[in-house]
């Protein structure tokens, strides 16, 4: 019984990791990847102008100026929550982690 039970768990694992390879698989063979980087590098026709203008015009040019940069907050309640658990978790284990080695260097006789 508790064979099954852990043959049909591993068979969901490896069927989830293959759909998960193929599908990243396809988008890196199809290049979505680099056509989404490259759409975000290039700059549109209108700030092509502006800039061209403001060469000719002998401007201070700025990149900031021409290339628009969209920052999303994808911040929430729970990944804040996650974020805070996250840094809780990482101080108690540094003590632990601190803690044992100040132990085990008194058991080796080391001074630190």
């Amino acid at each position: 019984m508790k064979h099954k039970k852990l043959n049909k768990i591993f068979r969901y694992f490896i069927l989830v990791s293959f759909v998960t390879f193929f599908a990243l698989y396809l988008s890196q063979s199809t290049g979505y990847f680099e056509y989404r980087n490259s759409k975000k590098v290039a700059l549109t026709s209108k700030q092509i102008e502006k800039f061209e203008k403001d060469v000719k015009e002998g401007k201070n040019i700025d990149l900031e100026n021409y290339i628009d940069v969209n920052n999303k907050s994808y911040q929430n309640a729970l990944s804040k929550a996650g974020l805070s658990i996250s840094n809780a978790t990482e101080k108690v284990i540094q003590k632990i982690i601190g803690g044992s080695f100040k132990i085990l260097g008194d058991l080796v006789g080391e001074e630190t």
